[in-house]
């Protein structure tokens, strides 16, 4: 090899070697931003949306961890987490506001028209909670649940007594389990009842309905909201402008998580898709831009 030959190969590893470390510097300067996530579509959508923008657009290192709801509230509140986009307001979550609030900000809402209950397909031949009891046996005894900590758990719990459903059982799971047991059910024409929410990419892909809840124990339609940790505003204003501006409405929400089903396991590369496709709505929610 010449000297000179020699000598810009020198140069151009020198300078691959200052790209690198001016890019991890860059995420070290600007910090860490850790969120937690629970493991429903909505959630695990938003999050990972939100650290592929953080990191790809503003230089942030993002740690994001899946946890129960309970305590994600409790390392939020705790000062461990720095935010959490899938606090349901006014009612799924009340109660961790209520333990949790005065230690939290709410940064408002993200999302506009959520809502929770029992969930069938169309062609299961009831429309009301009420009448579940009678027809316990079609659906295997089983109400198909999620988390045991979830709020729409502990609402169903409630369901069971109000509607005096002496007759039906409701399983924890989570939800993949429970969009994977409504998935064979639909395929064989079987009557199935599950804890379902919207938004959901499962009302795309099926032909579904909610039973109607005259007793009101899901309650109204709710918000989800972000909230954070107190002094993430002082710490990283940056970060928390973006987590304030983050604003998603039904049919951006439906197409992320629908690009994120249809991912497989390549969730984050899923959400970088997304964010290519919807450039413009993403960078409406940086400072500065």
């Amino acid at each position: 090899m010449s000297k000179a030959i020699g000598w810009r190969v020198v140069a151009l590893v020198l300078m691959l070697g200052v790209a690198v470390l001016g890019t991890t510097g860059l995420a070290a300067a600007k910090g860490q931003v850790k969120l937690g996530y629970v493991n429903w579509a909505e959630g695990v959508a938003m999050t990972h949306l939100a650290k592929v923008a953080l990191e790809d657009k503003m230089g942030y290192d993002v740690t994001i961890t899946m946890a129960d709801a309970a305590p994600i509230f409790t390392s939020v509140a705790d000062g461990d987490y720095d935010a959490f986009l899938d606090a349901w307001l006014p009612v799924t979550h009340e109660a961790y506001m209520e333990r949790y609030g005065d230690d939290l900000e709410d940064y408002g809402y993200n999302f506009e028209g959520a809502r929770i209950g029992l969930v069938v397909p169309t062609y299961v031949g009831i429309d009301s909670i009420e009448e579940l009891n009678a027809h316990a046996s079609k659906f295997d005894d089983l109400i198909v649940g999620i988390d045991a900590g979830a709020g729409i758990m502990q609402a169903s719990e409630e369901a069971l007594t109000a509607y005096d459903l002496d007759n039906m059982t409701l399983m924890p799971g989570s939800g993949p389990a429970m969009t994977a047991m409504l998935k064979d059910a639909v395929d064989d024409n079987d009557w199935v009842v599950v804890t379902g929410w919207t938004p959901h990419w499962k009302f795309a892909r099926w032909d579904l309905k909610f039973l109607e809840d005259p007793k009101g124990v899901y309650g109204a339609t709710e918000n989800i909201h972000t909230v954070a940790r107190k002094g993430l505003e002082e710490d990283m204003p940056e970060v928390a402008y973006f987590l304030k501006q983050f604003k998603l409405n039904a049919q951006q929400l439906g197409s992320l998580m629908g690009t994120i089903a249809d991912g497989g396991s390549n969730t984050l590369g899923a959400a970088r898709d997304w964010m290519h496709e919807n450039e413009a709505l993403v960078d409406s929610w940086i400072p500065n831009n």
